[in-house]
């Protein structure tokens, strides 16, 4: 089966316990001009803040993760591929549309939000990029089931434009089709790029593997819904959006290697964090896994399969902001995101990156 095409699953992980934390614990005043709107010049040329597993704050280079990383540790990145699932176009009766593919579920059918004055319905014909149709067949919840008439992948490549984050503000260009992507994305199928790994380069992924820090890879395809809100005050009412992964049986036994020897299993990014936690709520040891996961970690939540996480600076009162204070507490996080905005940090995407340790009394 190619990498690209898959269904939705019938099983999913469950979210993790219930919380008691609210939403106003997550918060924080961050000044618009630290949104980094374009990656920096090169990769590795990113600010690195390292939150130690004693909760201690080390400013530093990203060329520094070379230093903070020991012989027999394992990094596990996400191997997804960005497609470019942002379409526009017109109904027949001239209203504009807005299209974004959010899972591809067969070589001619996706699932996708439509933005349109009227909600289209079924049996609609959507005229995009004023090259094809694509026809309305149903809707699965909040999303559109479209068939398209060609390859939806083919499709996308030749008519599709990259999907930036809604708080990046310039439309996307060459640049962007090249920088919202990492250097080892092989399997097409995300809507938003694990932002971790874009300050990994060729160079530096080859002194890392010549250091003797293993190399892993899962796939979680990053659904739009990365950028969802969360509405409510008390986040155990949060209802958790789903995404695809898999966990090949080369990682989960690469996993076990790295932690019988005494190294430490880097997750780099939430999204490759998240697999593994999925897969290690599944069965442990791990093994290969896949399916659909609405795993949502809040602090309370013992991580199972990690020692480390390589992230970025997420969004106030996000998921992600929730997964990394579990990770290393909540006063740590909140720490260092202010010494992070006091030393004018770059923020999201396309901003600068932590390094962050589980703390000392919650480590696997």
């Amino acid at each position: 089966m190619p990498g690209w095409l898959f269904t939705i699953s019938t099983s999913s992980v469950s979210p993790s316990l219930p919380s008691s934390h609210r939403l106003s614990d997550f918060d924080y005043e961050l000044p618009p001009e630290l949104i980094a709107q374009h990656p920096s010049a090169e990769r590795g040329g990113s600010r690195l803040l390292h939150l130690d597993a004693h909760g201690e704050l080390h400013d530093r280079r990203f060329a520094d993760v070379t230093a903070l990383l020991r012989p027999g540790d394992l990094l596990v990145f996400n191997d997804t591929r960005v497609i470019k699932a942002r379409l526009t176009g017109h109904k027949a009766s001239g209203g504009k549309i807005e299209v974004l593919v959010e899972r591809i579920t067969g070589p001619r059918r996706a699932l996708a939000h439509v933005r349109a004055s009227k909600s289209p319905g079924p049996g609609t014909v959507l005229r995009l990029a004023d090259a094809f149709d694509a026809v309305v067949e149903g809707r699965a919840g909040e999303l559109f089931d479209l068939s398209f008439p060609e390859d939806v992948l083919a499709l996308l490549d030749a008519h599709g434009a990259t999907p930036l984050p809604p708080y990046i503000t310039h439309s996307p260009d060459s640049d962007d089709d090249t920088r919202y992507q990492t250097v080892y994305a092989r399997e097409p199928g995300a809507v938003a790029a694990p932002t971790a790994g874009l300050h990994f380069d060729q160079a530096m992924l080859d002194r890392l593997e010549a250091m003797g820090v293993g190399r892993a890879f899962v796939t979680l395809h990053v659904g739009a819904g990365t950028f969802q809100p969360v509405r409510v005050e008390n986040i155990a009412d949060h209802v958790m959006h789903a995404e695809w992964y898999t966990v090949p049986q080369a990682t989960a036994d690469a996993v076990a290697r790295a932690k019988a020897s005494g190294g430490r299993v880097v997750a780099v990014g939430t999204t490759s964090a998240r697999a593994l936690e999925s897969a290690a709520g599944q069965h442990l040891p791990l093994r290969a896994t896949q399916g659909d996961t609405r795993l949502f970690i809040t602090p309370g939540y013992r991580f199972q399969a990690l020692d480390v996480l390589i992230t970025n600076f997420h969004l106030p009162q996000s998921t992600l902001l929730m997964m990394v204070s579990a990770l290393a507490g909540m006063d740590p996080i909140r720490r260092a995101y202010a010494h992070a905005v006091a030393q004018r940090y770059r923020f999201f995407s396309y901003g600068d990156a932590m390094f962050i340790e589980a703390a000392a009394a919650t480590a696997p």
